[in-house]
């Protein structure tokens, strides 16, 4: 009793920071950025993080074993890894890029973890004999933490797709502007010098929007490779681990289960994008790599949840009522 208090005082507290801190992103986004508010904001997700890790600590002491028995708490344990990869680019004193991605991220994994999963799933069950293996930790674990880490990475590759798509649109109004310019020379020099000084302030606006523009999109190509670097290291322990797991359990490495499967062209995906990204060219600016984990991103999704769903193959003892991983 005293357990799943202390369990329910962590996960509402988690989740009200969160919420305080969208709040704080909103108003620096929509107003302006508060030096104060930004610091505050980190220091409630470093408050978050701490929150979920003391959830997982007393869920583990209260069942017994590693708290990922079912999806509330895989999910909560995704929020966990989602707060983590939140927390990377202080390790080089970078500018947090990540904390439109991983702010939103971490609350909606944990509303839908507290709010929209019955209550019954809420508690912890006792492992099959399947699962009670020391693998369990290795395998799901480095597996929710690539997913966390490739969800971030890949909606990223998302929003630079967004922008050079706008950054193309801006240019195309800009070369417009210019071609009006020089049709209003045959009209008279008063009207061409109105208009060329009407067209120039828009011309030197445009060039400080694409100049910004093009800095973030660095910055988000460059965070979304290093964040699915990241995430495509952890999914490859994860299914290595996973292998040796079903060869104990199962006598085989590998059995093209569904589960298996997915996860393997995922995996497929995001080399593919690793490999686009290392040989795209200056210009191109990481657009064609971001589509590839764009893809990558429905991909995990079908991987984590569709699979569960349908609860077939080799893993069905591992759909929403036991583990999703």
């Amino acid at each position: 009793m005293i357990f799943a208090t202390l369990e329910h005082i962590l996960t509402h507290i988690s989740f009200s920071i969160i919420s305080i801190v969208i709040l704080i992103h909103l108003m620096n986004l929509l107003v302006y950025e508060i030096e104060g508010l930004r610091n505050s904001s980190e220091k409630g997700m470093i408050t978050t993080f701490f929150s979920i890790t003391g959830f997982l600590v007393i869920r583990w002491i209260s069942s017994g074993h590693f708290p990922l028995s079912n999806l509330y708490e895989s999910l909560i344990f995704l929020s966990w890894s989602l707060s983590i990869i939140h927390m990377i680019p202080y390790l080089g004193n970078h500018k947090n890029d990540l904390s439109a991605i991983t702010a939103p991220s971490v609350i909606f994994t944990q509303g839908f973890a507290t709010s929209g999963l019955s209550t019954e799933m809420h508690k912890p069950v006792i492992l099959v004999p399947a699962l009670q293996s020391q693998w369990l930790i290795m395998h799901v674990s480095m597996m929710l933490l690539s997913y966390a880490a490739l969800l971030c990475g890949s909606l990223l590759s998302v929003a630079l797709i967004v922008i050079t798509f706008q950054k193309r649109i801006d240019s195309f109004l800009k070369n417009n502007n210019f071609l009006s310019l020089r049709k209003s020379f045959f009209f008279g020099d008063m009207e061409y010098l109105n208009e060329k000084g009407s067209v120039l302030k828009k011309t030197y606006f445009l060039s400080f929007q694409n100049f910004y523009k093009y800095q973030l999109i660095q910055r988000l190509d460059y965070w979304s490779y290093r964040v699915i670097s990241l995430g495509f290291t952890f999914l490859t322990i994860g299914i290595l681990s996973g292998a040796v797991w079903a060869n104990e359990a199962w006598g085989s490495y590998w059995n093209w289960d569904p589960k298996e499967t997915w996860a393997f062209i995922t995996w497929t995906i995001f080399a593919i994008y690793l490999h686009t990204r290392k040989n795209s060219k200056l210009q191109d600016q990481g657009t064609n790599s971001a589509f590839v984990a764009s893809i990558g991103f429905l991909l995990i999704w079908i991987c984590y949840f569709g699979i569960n769903i349908l609860g077939i193959g080799f893993h069905s003892y591992g759909s929403f009522q036991l583990l999703s991983n």
